[in-house]
């Protein structure tokens, strides 16, 4: 069998809409390990009078992000297409920036984060009216549950920063 359609799994989709639900997905799974490593970085390396409380925040946020990881690449999967498979395919996919810096201030992490998601939500978005488009019921209502739950990061991240 071609390795273009071992891989092939059965679906009612059109195949030109499920290769457009697919690409966004994938940018969207890329962006997710990118969020979720930058957000365990900032986990890792926080500093200061508000550490455990950042910690925890960032801990959790990380896991919630991690957990979405293997629904996307089913999602994908679903619609008979391919995932992504290495960081190389991440680093090619991602729109939001690593941050190698050897200190970040906690206020600048958060900021960050909080821009980082915002940036998700709007891909999140775009993605909703592709999905909505190909007639992907069940990735939209997924779509619908990740927006949420990164709008609930970004507004956390909001709140932790403000200065009281």
């Amino acid at each position: 069998m071609p390795t273009d359609t071992a891989l092939k799994t059965p679906t009612d989709l059109k195949s030109n809409a499920t290769k457009s639900v697919a690409e966004a997905l994938n940018g969207i799974l890329a962006d997710s390990y990118a969020l979720y490593f930058k957000t365990k970085n900032f986990h890792w390396h926080v500093s200061g009078p508000h550490f455990r409380d950042y910690h925890l925040l960032l801990d959790d946020q990380a896991t919630q992000i991690l957990a979405t990881t293997d629904v996307i690449a089913e999602r994908v999967r679903k619609t008979g297409n391919a995932t992504l498979r290495s960081i190389g395919d991440i680093a090619r996919h991602q729109t939001i920036k690593d941050n190698d810096a050897d200190f970040v201030a906690p206020d600048a992490m958060l900021a960050e984060l909080r821009e980082d998601n915002l940036a998700l939500i709007a891909s999140l978005r775009e993605a909703k009216i592709i999905v909505d488009n190909a007639k992907d019921n069940a990735t939209s209502g997924i779509l619908d549950t990740w927006t949420d739950e990164a709008e609930q990061r970004a507004w956390f991240l909001f709140e932790a920063s403000r200065k009281g």
